[in-house]
């Protein structure tokens, strides 16, 4: 077991715990650089669609499992920052630029809807937010003008710094991209949750009450929180949206809100570890599942089995695990760390809510 002497408050607000941290993240990085040496085309996609996933997943993570608020609408906002940056890239806008204003434009357009949203609580916005997913997609069809309708978008290629991106043609570049675009955002995510920011957005997490009596303004920073989330959802929108090449009003639809959430709440909802982690279960499964359809048979069909598989491994990880994939990882870390003096105990899960909620 390694013991962290903490002998100043920047020590809690460390990017890395200790050098053992560090040297296990760096590995990891090395052995990411080195995919593309090592898989083929199929799976390098493969990869590439987990590491997307997880830009989107870090953008709900940021809402949910920081600041607790629910929201099944964030597939409105994939979409928006898909037709957004492409929109720009047809019109002459370099990607690199699109990409970047794709992010904002959809970050102010979710803090601006986030105003009225916020004034709901719970399932009340959980339902207003399905609500907005459900709508895009008649938004997209009235606009066809500009986003195609039903008929959709083609993506055009990427060029980045004078080079060439395609799928097809080079996808060892397009891994790298998505992976340099993923670090930053990662980074970006892990310093906001050590800044005041971040820690107001834990306090209103944990209780509203508390927060706004030390002096933290719970609805400016609900909408900020919203609006950060959806410009990272918008991101991963436009990565995905480019990745596959053409997309359409069904593309995002309000599924794929679902996906999200299920996503970080079997990867393990307030952990970074988390997105990545639901990301591939989310990326894998259907591939899973395609594998053993093939084995049962060509003739061995069942309609929806993806949705009812997604749906039965939500409810197993909500009734037997709460903390994910990631918190499985660290109960059983802490459990061997501790041995022979671990508890059952030790992991009783606690009520997540204050006394003082209930006045509200």
């Amino acid at each position: 077991m390694r013991f962290h002497f903490k002998t100043s408050y920047d020590h809690d607000i460390r990017l890395f715990p200790d050098w053992w941290n560090f040297a296990a993240y760096a590995a990891l990085l090395v052995v990411l650089l080195a995919l593309p040496f090592v898989l083929d085309s199929f799976f390098l996609g493969e990869v590439t669609n987990v590491l997307i996933w997880a830009v989107a997943g870090l953008g709900l993570m940021l809402l949910t499992g920081q600041t607790g608020q629910i929201s099944l609408g964030h597939s409105a906002f994939m979409a928006l920052g898909c037709y957004t940056c492409v929109i720009m890239m047809q019109s002459g806008v370099p990607f690199l630029l699109a990409f970047v204003l794709a992010g904002i434009i959809t970050g102010l357009v979710g803090a601006l809807i986030a105003i009225p949203a916020l004034r709901l609580h719970g399932v009340y916005l959980a339902i207003a937010t399905l609500a907005l997913a459900i709508i895009a997609d008649d938004i997209i069809v009235m606009l066809r003008r500009w986003t195609g309708g039903v008929n959709g978008m083609f993506a055009p290629d990427i060029t980045l710094f004078g080079v060439e991106i395609n799928r097809w043609v080079n996808p060892e570049y397009w891994y790298y991209m998505t992976l340099a675009i993923v670090l930053v955002v990662t980074l970006i995510y892990r310093n906001l949750l050590r800044s005041p920011l971040g820690r107001a957005f834990a306090a209103v997490r944990d209780s509203e009450v508390s927060a706004q009596a030390m002096g933290i303004d719970v609805a400016r920073t609900k909408t900020i929180a919203f609006g950060l989330s959806c410009a990272i959802t918008g991101l991963g929108g436009a990565l995905m949206g480019l990745f596959a090449g053409s997309f359409n009003n069904e593309t995002f639809n309000f599924l794929i809100a679902i996906q999200l959430l299920m996503m970080i709440v079997v990867g393990g909802l307030g952990f970074i570890h988390g997105a990545f982690l639901g990301a591939i279960v989310i990326a894998f499964l259907p591939q899973g599942l395609s594998l053993v359809t093939d084995v049962l048979g060509r003739g061995f069909y069942v309609p929806g089995l993806e949705i009812g598989v997604f749906g039965m491994i939500l409810i197993l990880f909500i009734i037997f695990e709460p903390m994910g994939l990631y918190g499985r990882w660290l109960k059983t870390r802490i459990w061997f760390e501790l041995f022979p003096f671990a508890r059952r105990d030790m992991f009783r899960r606690q009520k997540s809510y204050l006394k003082t909620e209930r006045v509200r």
